[in-house]
């Protein structure tokens, strides 16, 4: 997986983060590229080895997978392989008590917190297949979806999180969204709306937490190569290339890297409040992906 040998990651050794939603896909690459970088990770979700989440039941018919890919207990190992401490931790991102159970432990083990991502999205669980539709031929599940488990998710751990970062008058919230620079997402209203939220919240909060000395940005990749994208294309990332569909894809480690950029820029309160695209990190701060390419940003 890991193909670049040039990429040397930044020093986040003294970095505590939370990275949400982390059992696979975009969550699972960022707490990994953390972990490179020697952070101590809280990797969060709900499925583990012994009961993989349950709500994914559309999208497994249409992947064909018995069981939903990924687990926390996975992530974690493996933050931990590549040089970081990665703790696995159960939680519900849609449980205001699972979410403050998470918060309490990190203050009680590490008694401070540097960094939370924001990346638990429920999205998928309603997921069938159709990309392209009107909004009145789309059912109010994908509001419940996106928004009641998707921006709302967001904003708990966002608020829960905070307290530990005000104490220290430092810290960075990101949140991982999709922004085509404005661009309408035709034919998928309620995704179009749940990510323009998503980052009108990062927006919302840098504005509140400009003054503590808390940084809080949303950061959009390109099309990833998820381990759902690559099922789909019957495919895997040893053979994606193989597959002329995938050309303009790029892995979520790309957003893994763009992360631990932010983490360690001394001056990311400039960055605050804003939305910034993978590929546009990447040239500013000499990260590549894992296959030593920088993709260009996607457009739609």
């Amino acid at each position: 997986m890991e193909q670049d040998s040039k990429y040397s990651p930044p020093d986040l050794k003294n970095c505590v983060a939370v990275v949400t939603g982390a059992s696979r896909g975009a969550g699972r690459a960022i707490a990994v590229e953390l972990g490179a970088a020697g952070a101590t990770v809280y990797v969060t979700g709900r499925s583990t080895r012994g009961h993989p989440a349950q709500s994914y039941g559309k999208l497994l018919a249409l992947s064909s997978l018995p069981v939903v890919p990924g687990t926390i207990d996975d992530t974690a190992d493996e933050v931990s392989r590549r040089g970081g401490r990665g703790i696995a931790l159960p939680c519900d991102h849609t449980k205001e008590e699972d979410v403050a159970r998470l918060f309490a432990r990190v203050q009680d083990e590490q008694g401070r917190l540097d960094l939370l991502v924001n990346n638990a999205w429920g999205g998928h669980e309603t997921f069938d297949g159709v990309f392209d539709a009107p909004f009145w031929e789309r059912g109010m599940e994908h509001w419940d979806s996106m928004m009641d488990r998707g921006l709302r998710n967001h904003l708990l751990s966002s608020r829960l999180a905070v307290p530990l970062m005000l104490r220290q008058g430092k810290g960075l919230l990101v949140t991982t969204t999709f922004w085509d620079r404005g661009h309408y997402l035709k034919g998928n209203l309620f995704y179009d709306m749940a990510k323009a939220a998503m980052t009108r919240l990062a927006f919302g909060m840098a504005e509140e937490l400009r003054p503590r000395g808390i940084a809080s940005l949303a950061v959009s990749p390109g099309w990833m190569r998820t381990e759902f994208v690559l099922t789909g294309h019957q495919t895997d990332e040893a053979h994606w290339q193989e597959r002329p569909a995938l050309a303009r894809t790029e892995s979520p480690h790309y957003l893994g890297r763009a992360v631990a950029a932010l983490a360690v820029d001394l001056a990311v309160m400039d960055k605050s409040g804003g939305v910034h695209l993978v590929a546009h990190l990447a040239r500013e701060y000499g990260f590549t992906d894992i296959d030593g390419r920088q993709p260009a940003a996607f457009e739609m």
